[in-house]
């Protein structure tokens, strides 16, 4: 039995995580949910800025995982080679975002 699957289905999956991950490294959310408190901000301001930039390295690979298997023609050819790299991507989405938040944690 092979289950098939729309390629929507990660991408927009991959569109979503993006968007979460934009909105918190660039929107402010990430600020406001882990350096609202009593603290000075400016120190777990500095504190989140890295924990973003190590995020911001999964976040650009994923980002470059989702664009090459829209974009290469041999992802597009084989149906085994782009759910490698949208499953590559979203997996990494999910690694970035989950670096922000425990970094957010421990940045608090």
């Amino acid at each position: 039995m092979q289950l098939r699957f729309s390629p929507i289905i990660p991408t927009i999956a991959s569109f979503l995580l993006a968007a979460l991950w934009g909105l918190s490294v660039f929107a402010g959310w990430g600020l406001e949910a882990f350096c609202s408190g009593g603290e000075l901000t400016s120190a777990c301001s500095r504190r989140l800025s890295t924990v973003s930039t190590v995020s911001g390295l999964f976040a650009a690979l994923a980002a470059c995982c989702t664009v090459a298997a829209w974009l290469l023609p041999w992802p597009r050819n084989d149906a085994r080679a782009f759910a490698r790299l949208m499953g590559a991507g979203v997996l990494s989405w999910v690694v970035a975002e989950g670096v922000l938040f425990f970094g957010g944690m421990l940045a608090r």
